[in-house]
C-alpha cells in the first residue's frame, strides 16, 4: 500500500512494569479510506524489522465505492498484507493478480523495486462491502535490499493455528508458541493474530529482542494497567509480559531482532542508504520502473 503523508504518531513514556513506550497512532486518509499509523513515529522508527503498521479501518463502502490504491512502487522491504475482514485484489509488475481474503497472508518483496496496486474487485462493488485488515512493512537486510522482486500468498490453512482455554493464537511470521510459520521472512521476525476471550490470560515469551503489541478490537491488561484499542504497546526487552483480556480481545503480537542499522524512509521507500532512495525518486519520475499489467493509472511522486 502507497505511504500517505501524516504526522509522525504520537508517543508517550510508561511507568507500568514491562511496558516500554505507548505509540497512539494518526489517522490519515489513503485510496479513499481510512488508516491509523503506528510506525514509524518520531520516538519509535522500527520494532524489530517492522519500519511501517497500518491498520486499515474497519470501514463499510456502499454499492459502487471501494478502495483504490494506484499503481506505486517500492524498494528495500516486503509488504505483509493481513485482513480480519473484505477483500483487496492485488496487482504486481511481477505479473501476480491475488484476490486476498481474511486470514490469508500477502508477502511482496520488493527488493531491487516493484509495483504493485490495491483495489477492491469490481464484482465486490457490485454491493455494500467492508474492509478491516493490517499492512506492514518489513525492512530488509542489508544484504538482501536489492534482491529480486517476489510474490507470495499465504492460505489461511497454511498458516499453523493454536487453540487453547479461550485463546486463539494464528501465527503470520516466525516461531512462536512451538510453531512455525511457512512466510518466508529474511530476517528474525515475528507476527501473529491473537484473539482471546474476556478474562483469558497470555503470557508473551522473551523470543525475539524487541516485540510490541497492537489490540484490534477491545481491551487489555498488563501488570494491572487497562490499555484501549487503537495503542501500539512497545515491551521491554527481556521483561516477561502477560496480557490478559478484559473484554473480547483481538491484538496483533510483532517484533524481532533489530536490524544491522537505522533505515531512511521516503514514501514508499526504503533503504540503508539516502542515495539509494534518491536514485529511486528519479526512476520512478523518469518511467524506469516496470509497469502492471491491465493499469493505466500511477500515482506521481510526491512534490515534498
Amino acid at each position: 500500500m502507497s505511504r500517505f503523508q501524516v504526522e509522525d504518531p504520537d508517543c508517550q513514556a510508561n511507568d507500568c512494569s514491562g511496558i516500554e513506550q505507548v505509540i497512539v497512532p494518526r489517522t490519515g486518509d489513503i485510496g479513499n479510506f481510512e488508516v491509523k499509523r503506528a510506525l514509524p513515529s518520531k520516538q519509535r522508527r522500527m520494532v524489530g524489522p517492522f519500519i511501517f503498521l497500518d491498520q486499515m479501518g474497519p470501514g463499510e463502502f456502499i454499492t459502487g465505492q471501494g478502495v483504490d490504491v494506484r499503481p506505486h512502487p517500492h524498494i528495500g522491504l516486503s509488504t505483509v498484507t493481513y485482513l480480519l475482514s473484505g477483500t483487496l485484489d492485488h496487482r504486481d509488475s511481477l505479473g501476480f493478480y491475488q484476490r486476498i481474503k481474511p486470514g490469508e497472508v500477502n508477502l511482496m518483496t520488493a527488493g531491487s523495486g516493484v509495483v504493485h496496486s490495491e483495489r477492491i474487485g469490481q464484482d465486490v462493488r457490485e454491493k455494500p462491502s467492508d474492509l478491516f485488515g493490517m499492512q506492514s512493512w518489513i525492512a530488509l537486510p542489508k544484504s538482501e535490499e536489492e534482491r529480486e522482486s517476489s510474490f507470495n500468498n499465504y492460505t489461511k490453512e497454511s498458516l499453523p493455528c493454536l487453540e487453547d482455554e479461550g485463546k486463539i493464537v494464528r501465527l503470520i511470521c516466525g516461531n512462536l508458541y512451538g510453531m512455525s510459520s511457512p512466510v518466508k521472512t529474511f530476517s528474525d521476525t515475528l507476527y501473529a493474530d491473537i484473539s482471546m476471550e474476556s478474562g483469558a490470560t497470555l503470557p508473551v515469551p522473551k523470543i525475539v529482542e524487541e516485540r510490541a503489541l497492537y489490540a484490534l478490537q477491545g481491551e487489555l491488561e498488563i501488570a494491572g494497567t487497562s490499555y484501549e484499542a487503537g495503542q501500539l504497546l512497545i515491551l521491554r526487552p527481556g521483561d516477561e509480559i502477560s496480557v490478559k483480556a478484559r473484554t473480547k480481545l483481538r491484538v496483533m503480537l510483532l517484533g524481532g531482532a533489530p536490524l544491522e542499522g537505522p533505515r531512511h524512509v521516503w514514501w514508499n521507500f526504503v533503504s540503508s542508504s539516502k542515495e539509494r532512495i534518491e536514485e529511486a525518486k528519479r526512476q520512478w519520475r523518469e518511467g524506469l520502473f516496470p509497469n502492471v499489467p491491465l493499469e493505466t493509472e500511477f500515482i506521481p511522486l510526491p512534490e515534498v
